[in-house]
């Protein structure tokens, strides 16, 4: 008994756990499949930086808002300023709007928050302040105003702050008022109010839900409503689907693509959902979800999103894997204060800052234009120059996944089926591993049909062959003393309350044997761990160690036998040690049996084929359960309501006896640190 409590703590010791590595906020990283950030070039540089006096036409102040019209030409929402600054493609000053024209009357813009241009160039101000839209022609002319709604869809109490404005190929004009959490405003190209799109999900906890229920009406009244946050930006791409943003932390949609009828379309197909920074300290991000403030979109499928929290640029692809990751916040020319609008004309990217009221000019590097160059061609559907790009990729970082699964979709249209799945295996993509498995599969089955049906018939009549064999060993009486003793768990898991009681009154358990149970689910579980099929098996390999299993079997394993040795004692049990640890041994083996096969079926199967390989498990883990069940009961000779209440108290017990170690090695830690300080006071005096 002492010894199996030495061994507990022993394992508790030395399950402990390293910190990962932190990753600096200011670095350029992107994420691995595992979540952690990993190191990449520069894809952007400072190209230059232009403040309204390089404009001739004052300081900037505040600005909110920056928009690529069709015609190359540059519209900044100058919001302090009440006014619109518009640049043609080499960003010089092409015109300025303020003060204009209307119905012989003279009227300006009041905090502009917003603005967008249509095909023809005709331009969209959100002229917040003055809760209304103002469309101006190609020269700058006034043309009209949209006014407030006027429409029995709208809340009561609904206010028109209109601070994004955006138009697609159909003239439909969409608006986003702030404290609008019903969605997105659209209007027809007369200017008539449609109604609202794409409304955000709304966010609760259950538990508030409950409290909520429950209440009075006072109480709910009083209690926080639950109301979907509201959309910041939009952008609309050239096919007329809506990018837009969302100020919401923790979120897993932060970004969104939807479509004519508010239907988000975006792919999310990356190690993670286009959310920024994941956030996540045990891995060394940056601590804190990302919180976006603008969207652009870009060539072939790609788009782009500020975060206001640290001032940096996250680019995804359309199918939502992370492409480059730059910015910052800081004092330096390259960073912002408070970055507020994002957009991208050509191949470089522009931000606004609105506290250094001034714009970014950033160009693509080697790598980044490499990138680009990669995905806009795999876009096109031409894979020799994307793979050409990506391999040119992985020669300045080995750590890019996405260049990896990159070459794969190259290989993949070519049918190479082979060496696409070694590169989606080294990118880490199981869904497109699998479907070019299941590529190679079929050519491989079609050139070795023979051969394998050969191969099926040998084994099957190894089996028939061994099957005779041992009912004539056993008919002619050989090795039958031994025989029963290691046939015993085998019967048992079959005939539990006849295998157990055999185990305990005809002395046909044997403690080696038991033993032997555990050290093979040790050795079944790490080469699992170590060899299942790559579209099941989630394990980081960097993080695989074999004393982890000392942690998930033995240590579970030695904690319950002494627990519920501890604990029936008191509750008048029969059993005794040796036979509580043959008992929960042999109801182990269905996993001890399961876990080879599993693991070489699992080398044969597609993503779409792993049901038949979970259910496997989750029969082998009722099976143990069941074995485990009716063991406790015959060994210590209980009802099964009693035999409930054991198995339960002991997991309680287990949870006091973990409480109680690290109790204790935390004291021991303690006077071992009082007791060298001491030494080193002691010292340092002498």
């Amino acid at each position: 008994m002492t010894r199996f409590v030495t061994a507990i703590l022993i394992v508790m010791v030395l399950s402990g756990a390293i910190a990962p590595a932190q990753v600096s906020a200011n670095d350029n990283y992107s994420y691995s499949f595992w979540g952690e950030p990993v190191p990449a070039p520069d894809p952007y540089n400072l190209q230059k930086v232009m403040y309204g006096d390089d404009w001739n036409i004052g300081p900037l102040s505040s600005p909110q808002d920056l928009y690529s019209g069709q015609d190359g030409r540059l519209y900044i929402a100058d919001t302090g300023n009440n006014r619109i600054v518009i640049l043609n493609r080499q960003l010089e000053l092409a015109h300025v709007i303020s003060e204009f024209e209307r119905e012989g009357q003279k009227d300006q813009l009041n905090q502009p928050e917003g603005v967008f241009a249509d095909a023809q160039g005709n331009i969209y101000v959100a002229d917040t302040e003055n809760h209304r839209i103002v469309e101006f022609d190609v020269k700058g002319k006034f043309a009209r105003i949209i006014e407030a709604p006027q429409s029995s869809m709208l809340r009561k109490g609904f206010q028109y702050i209109p601070i994004k404005v955006g138009i697609d190929k159909a003239e439909r004009i969409y608006v986003i008022s702030r404290g609008s959490y019903e969605g997105i405003m659209e209007f027809d190209s007369g200017g008539g109010f449609v109604g609202f799109i794409g409304t955000n999900r709304v966010k609760f906890s259950p538990v508030d839900l409950f409290w909520k229920r429950i209440s009075t009406k006072a109480q709910r009244e009083q209690m926080q409503q639950f109301i979907p946050l509201e959309f910041n930006n939009l952008d609309i791409d050239a096919d007329g689907f809506i990018y837009t943003s969302t100020s919401e932390e923790e979120s897993d949609q932060p970004l969104k693509r939807l479509n004519p009828s508010g239907v988000d379309i975006m792919r999310s197909k990356g190690y993670f959902p286009p959310k920024g920074d994941t956030g996540n300290l045990e891995t060394g991000t940056p601590p804190g979800s990302s919180i976006f403030v603008d969207i652009t979109s870009d060539e072939g499928g790609m788009f782009s999103a500020l975060d206001s929290k640290r001032g940096r640029i996250f680019t995804y692809d359309k199918d939502g894997n992370l492409l480059y990751t730059f910015g910052g916040l800081g004092s330096q020319q390259s960073n912002f204060r408070t970055p507020s609008a994002i957009e991208t004309v050509g191949n470089k990217m522009l931000v606004l800052d609105k506290d250094n009221n001034r714009l970014s000019v950033f160009e693509p590097t080697q790598y980044g234009s490499l990138i680009r160059e990669a995905v806009i061609a795999l876009n096109q559907g031409d894979s020799e120059k994307a793979t050409a790009s990506w391999q040119k990729v992985l020669q300045m970082n080995t750590n890019f996944d996405v260049a990896y699964i990159g070459i794969g979709k190259s290989l993949l249209k070519e049918g190479k089926n082979d060496e696409a799945m070694d590169y989606f295996k080294l990118g880490n993509s199981r869904e497109y591993y699998s479907e070019a498995f299941k590529r190679f599969r079929k050519e491989f089955v079609m050139d070795h049909f023979g051969s394998i049906v050969l191969a099926i018939v040998l084994f099957l009549g190894v089996i028939i062959a061994a099957v005779k064999l041992t009912r004539r060993k056993k008919a002619e009486g050989q090795f039958y003393q031994e025989f029963g003793i290691i046939r015993n768990p085998f019967y048992t898991m079959i005939h539990p309350f006849n295998g157990f009681w055999e185990m305990k009154y005809e002395n046909k358990g044997r403690i080696k044997v038991a033993l032997s149970i555990v050290f093979f689910l040790v050795i079944g579980t790490i080469i699992k761990r170590q060899f299942n099929g790559f579209v099941i098996n989630f394990n980081n390999p960097d993080q695989l160690n074999s004393l982890d299993e000392l942690k998930f079997i033995v240590l579970p394993f030695l904690l319950w036998c002494v627990a519920n040795w501890s604990l029936t004692t008191l509750m008048d049990g029969e059993g005794k040690f040796k036979e509580i640890v043959m008992a929960t041994a042999y109801a182990l083996l269905p996993l001890v049996i399961v876990y080879i096969p599993q693991m070489l079926y699992s080398n044969v199967i597609t993503s779409d084929e792993s049901s038949f390989y979970y259910m496997l498990e989750a029969i082998a883990l009722v099976w143990s359960c069941w074995l485990l069940f009716t063991g406790t009961m015959t060994v210590h000779q209980y009802t099964a309501g009693k035999t409930i209440a054991t198995m339960l108290l002991t997991l309680v017990v287990m949870g006091i006896i973990i409480f109680l170690g690290v109790l204790f090695f935390s004291m021991l830690q303690q006077m071992i640190s009082f007791v060298s300080s001491i030494y080193n006071e002691i010292s340092f005096r002498l």
